[in-house]
């Protein structure tokens, strides 16, 4: 950095300020500096910085079943968001979350002097671990459950899943049945509440619901139950809500093979917005979640942790809101 500051004409101050993005650097002085940056090909010395400041400028991410699109996309709006504000991050994916498991995550984050804890923890399983974490621990967990004074980051899931049901309700349709997600997911369940939540409020019956695993087979397996209902009882089933565009795709070849037309016969709305939902047979309206938004609010609840901030009580959950994209799988029910 004194290289750097002799060849610029500048303090190592300046040069400091530059490296941070300091706003109070006039242009032409942020352009000499970063001119001698590249002639001198000079890269920062964490390790020294990390002896001054106390500090790694590394996050710690626990994640769970990143193969899944919701959790990687989690992960990657955390990615973007710490990138943004000059962190980088150091990941372990876990199999089982357990308190031995996210603790170990956590143990071996430690010994890299990470300086705070992102827990991605969206089972029922995870509420033991994040209620076992250590008093006073810079941490965030993102679409987790409420668990005592652990600041929580997560989409409106039930808000979501009540959105798609009110929709497919205000266009006509009776009842709106349900494939859920597994029982062991906190995501899973909070749908299944906003589901039923909105058919309670308007008065509609609650068929129950099925549950998948989130893949396309298990969606086509539920899509081909509903099908023998309906070809049992015609007209019984004619909105179904599914708790995943996966799911919704396996469910859609179902309708399909079977003759049911979506959306003439059958609407349907899926969760997640993945990118390939315009593209389906036909493209799906579905339920949006603001991944970037959540990596973005993580990281200002973990960075308020790390400047000594208290956290105000009625802070401790922040909720992003879900929203609707409106496509060509669902229409007005036709009596």
């Amino acid at each position: 950095m004194a290289d750097v500051a002799r060849l610029a004409g500048v303090s190592h101050q300046t040069v400091s300020r530059v490296l941070n993005e300091h706003p109070n650097v006039r242009p032409e002085t942020r352009d000499r500096v970063l001119a001698a940056i590249e002639e001198l090909a000079y890269r920062r010395n964490f390790s020294a910085r990390a002896l001054v400041t106390s500090r790694t400028q590394t996050l710690g991410v626990v994640a769970f079943d990143t193969t899944l699109f919701g959790p990687a996309s989690t992960l990657y709006g955390i990615e973007q968001a710490a990138r943004e504000a000059g962190y980088f991050v150091s990941i372990v994916s876990l199999k089982t979350i357990t308190r031995e498991t996210v603790r170990e995550a956590l143990d071996y984050l430690s010994a890299q002097s990470v300086d705070g804890y992102i827990v991605l923890a969206p089972q029922h399983a995870a509420i033991e671990a994040i209620l076992d974490l250590p008093a006073g621990l810079p941490v965030v967990a993102v679409e987790g459950p409420n668990a005592g004074d652990v600041p929580i980051v997560a989409v409106d899931q039930a808000g979501g899943g009540a959105l798609a049901t009110q929709y497919l309700l205000d266009l006509g349709h009776r009842t709106v049945w349900h494939i859920g997600g597994p029982a062991d997911w906190l995501e899973a369940d909070a749908r299944v509440r906003g589901w039923e939540s909105a058919l309670t409020a308007a008065g509609a019956p609650v068929p129950p619901p099925i549950r998948g695993d989130w893949s396309p087979r298990s969606g086509y397996q539920a899509g081909a139950e509903l099908v023998a209902r309906a070809r049992a009882e015609p007209g019984l089933i004619t909105a179904i809500f599914v708790g995943n565009d996966q799911m919704a795709l396996g469910a859609l070849r179902a309708l399909r093979e079977a003759g049911i037309r979506v959306p003439d016969d059958v609407s349907v709305v899926g969760f997640d917005d993945i990118p390939e939902a315009e593209f389906f047979p036909p493209p799906l309206t579905t339920v949006t979640q603001d991944f970037t938004e959540v990596g973005r609010r993580s990281m200002r609840m973990l960075l308020t942790q790390l400047e000594r901030a208290p956290l105000p009580p009625d802070t401790l959950r922040d909720i992003v809101p879900a929203r609707l994209a409106i496509r060509s799988s669902t229409a007005p029910f036709s009596h």
